[in-house]
């Protein structure tokens, strides 16, 4: 629960008052590997901040699986507008090593929003900052080059090199296995 004090602290103007409730709204929640945090298909009821582990983010049809993003200790993770709207997501959130969560469902997120103004303020600016996440993510795949976003990951997040199956980094960068693996070498990483 710490880190997730301390993120908020870091990252918002948010008053102790507000931070007290936050600790009682936000509750622990342990997901083994291959379970799923949130399916494709069902209402996302929750939004949870990611304490330790890795949460793999993904769209899936008959044909292929795609990775949209990885999520490591410090982020925050829902299907925003199945959580928002309550539509069926359209992303599957599955933890690839034991996972420990703390997640607040929709009714007592509602209740912050409704009870703390800097809460409410909070909450505009971490869907501002899901914005921001996903402008770069586009900008990244239409103005980078494989190599480039290759390089951003890398030095952005290393340690995704260790922990994630090569497809699935693949896939979220945009490249097929090969490339990926090709461009490892090249970095000096063992295959």
């Amino acid at each position: 629960m710490e880190s997730l004090i301390s993120y908020l602290k870091t990252n918002f103007s948010i008053s102790n008052q507000t931070l007290e409730k936050v600790k009682e709204c936000f509750k622990y929640e342990e997901i083994k590997k291959g379970d799923f945090f949130i399916r494709q298909g069902r209402i996302a009821d929750k939004i949870a901040f990611v304490e330790s582990g890795v949460i793999r983010i993904f769209a899936e049809s008959e044909e292929k699986e795609v990775t949209q993003w990885i999520s490591t200790p410090g982020y925050f993770i829902t299907e925003l507008s199945s959580f928002v709207f309550e539509k069926p997501a359209r992303l599957s959130f599955q933890s690839l090593e034991d996972t420990i969560l703390y997640s607040i469902d929709k009714k007592n997120h509602s209740e912050l929003c409704l009870q703390f103004a800097d809460w409410n303020e909070t909450d505009k600016k971490f869907i501002a900052k899901c914005f921001v996440m996903l402008e770069d993510r586009i900008f990244g795949h239409l103005y980078m080059t494989a190599e480039e976003r290759f390089i951003q990951l890398m030095n952005t997040q290393p340690g995704l090199f260790n922990k994630v199956p090569l497809q699935y980094l693949a896939s979220m960068l945009g490249m097929t296995p090969e490339t990926l693996s090709r461009m490892r070498k090249k970095a000096g990483f063992k295959t």
